[in-house]
């Protein structure tokens, strides 16, 4: 982690950290208020994929100085729906990453036991071409190891790492009174090391929409309880799961060496509310909670993503506010042990990888 810090700080990026009791570190970076480490007690293995410009100052300056998107890797908030927010055109041809949400600096500070990061934009949505004004807050601290009172799970637990930490976000709309039309939603994205895979529990068989790319058929798979997707291809390739079929979990497997990483992000669904994140290709079908993302450019990186979606403004009672609440725990160990926890957090052990 100090390396990391010391290369952002030579690129003239301030970054904060934070440390838990039970020793899980964070690296927070305010430019673009991402989670840009996760560190386990001790170890200097971040558990994110970051930038690769990061080797080096003089590489990161040159990130940084770049017209283009600053990819720097880590744990992300976006806005939904993304043919709203990241389109400047009705039409949807031209992308473009906001840069008040994501390339601008947040506000700072240490409060309730952990780091808060803020900031007020206006951003402009693609279909209507109106200003919508919001307020982001993002608040980080603990998440207690979440199998800490599993019966039969000491000795697997101990011979185990383990990081984690509690995202809470606040997304406000400051426009006055309340626009029933701009419904938008938090949408977070991990991103992690390629080739691994990733696994999303789901209550009943669920198809999952293909967003951009096309998976081949031996790299994605669908059972009753549980879709995943084998990250080891060639370019970008992205699906989407509904809220109504989703727990509330996702999963991302990768091997180092001997041992095996295991990210997982536990989040609030409710399907009775509204996500509002869609296609172009049919952009009427909504209600989507999480994507799964496999992303391979040679500008912005080769890594994949955990996405899942919030739901939007608009509910009662306070239609102009929304919170919500996720954690992050990610483990590192041998295999074995590693795929005991994952079958007691996902209901799921790695199908794709580590098979000879």
């Amino acid at each position: 982690m100090e390396k990391l810090a010391q290369v952002l700080c030579d690129a003239d990026k301030a970054c904060e950290a934070l440390t838990m009791s039970d020793g899980s570190r964070l690296l927070l970076l305010p430019y673009g208020a991402r989670v840009l480490g996760l560190y386990a007690a001790e170890s200097p293995e971040n558990f994110f994929w970051t930038n690769p410009a990061f080797e080096r100052a003089e590489t990161a300056r040159a990130l940084f100085a770049r017209d283009g998107w600053h990819n720097t890797g880590g744990d992300r908030t976006w806005i939904a729906p993304e043919l709203d927010v990241f389109f400047t055109d009705a039409a949807h041809q031209h992308y473009w990453q906001p840069r008040q949400l994501d390339m601008s600096d947040y506000q700072f500070e240490r409060i309730g036991g952990g780091c808060r990061l803020l900031r007020e934009m206006a951003l402009t949505l693609a279909g209507s071409q109106r200003a919508v004004r919001l307020r982001l807050r993002k608040w980080f601290g603990p998440a207690a190891h979440p199998l800490r009172h599993q019966r039969g799970m000491a000795n697997i637990a101990a011979a185990v790492q383990f990081a984690g930490y509690t995202q809470r976000i606040t997304l406000e709309s400051l426009d006055e009174p309340f626009q029933a039309d701009a419904l938008l939603g938090v949408w977070n994205l991990i991103q992690l090391p390629e080739g691994g895979e990733m696994v999303a529990p789901t209550y009943s068989r669920a198809v999952p929409q293909p967003c951009f790319g096309n998976v081949p058929a031996d790299h994605l798979a669908v059972e009753d309880h549980v879709i995943r997707l084998n990250t080891d291809l060639r370019g970008s390739h992205k699906v989407a799961i509904k809220a109504a079929a989703s727990c509330g979990r996702v999963g991302y497997f990768y091997d180092t060496g001997t041992e095996r990483s295991l990210v997982i992000r536990n989040f609030f669904v409710n399907p009775s509310d509204e996500y509002v994140d869609r296609q172009p290709h049919d952009p009427e079908d909504l209600g989507y909670a999480v994507q799964l993302c496999r992303v391979d450019e040679a500008v912005f990186g080769s890594f994949c993503e955990l996405e899942y979606h919030a739901p939007s403004l608009g509910a009662l009672p306070d239609p102009a506010r929304s919170e919500d609440i996720s954690q992050v725990w990610a483990f590192r160990g041998p295999n074995d042990a590693v795929d005991a926890i994952a079958h007691t957090l996902l209901g799921a052990t790695p199908s794709f990888i580590g098979q000879e």
